[in-house]
């Protein structure tokens, strides 16, 4: 029973570390490095860098950028693009690096897991991030970037403190997942498509268009 405890325990921290990291990379660090340096949680060796105050420090200060970029509409969906290739690698690191002194197989079989987790919620941010957008007022879009750091940190923290709840969380996120990313990306391409119609201007005609036109008109008329 001990045995499956620590495993549960493993793959919790493991998938939450990759979950957190495609919401907010800075915030799961954060959270991860001061409960392993104050004592609060154990980390895997593989981990323990996390806790060195320079690594804090960084977390932090990017944190804080994060923070501010992500409250203004257009600047964050700059800052989700840059971060593709930020999030998804380093959870899936994470995700690798939590799951302990195990073999190499279980490492690479959690930073697959852990990268394809990290990168669904990515694109689940950053897709509705671009909708929000849209809203000509900016308090949406700082209640969402709000909403979206707490549940970054009370996730991982659920993570970390009740493994058991946390997994059916996520089985939950991912299913809801699934059937949200369809949606989201085809509202992704109709707003794209607008923006470039507006600056293509009115579509020109061609004399074949127009023939075309005029002879629907004689049909209809």
């Amino acid at each position: 029973m001990d045995q499956l405890d620590t495993v549960i325990k493993a793959i919790s921290m493991s998938m939450g570390a990759a979950w957190a990291s495609g919401i907010n990379l800075y915030a799961a660090i954060l959270v991860l490095g001061i409960l392993g340096s104050t004592g609060n949680i154990v980390l895997p060796e593989a981990l323990q860098i996390l806790t060195n105050p320079l690594v804090l420090g960084a977390a932090g200060i990017m944190y804080a950028a994060e923070f501010v970029a992500d409250k203004i509409p257009g600047v964050d969906t700059g800052w989700d693009a840059i971060h593709t290739f930020i999030r998804v690698p380093v959870g899936a690191m994470l995700a690798a690096g939590a799951v302990g002194d195990m073999t190499p197989a279980v490492s690479l079989a959690a930073a697959i897991v852990g990268g394809g987790i990290a990168a669904g919620t990515h694109a689940t941010k950053a897709g509705s991030r671009v909708m929000i957008n849209t809203s000509p007022e900016p308090f949406t879009n700082w209640t969402v970037s709000i909403l979206e750091d707490v549940t970054a940190i009370v996730g991982i923290w659920t993570a970390l403190h009740y493994p058991t709840l946390f997994l059916c969380l996520l089985v939950v996120f991912i299913l809801l997942m699934i059937w949200l990313l369809p949606k989201i990306w085809q509202g992704v391409k109709k707003i794209f498509g607008f923006i470039r119609r507006l600056f293509q201007g009115p579509e020109k005609k061609t004399p074949s268009t127009i023939e075309a036109e005029n002879k629907n008109h004689t049909t209809n008329s």
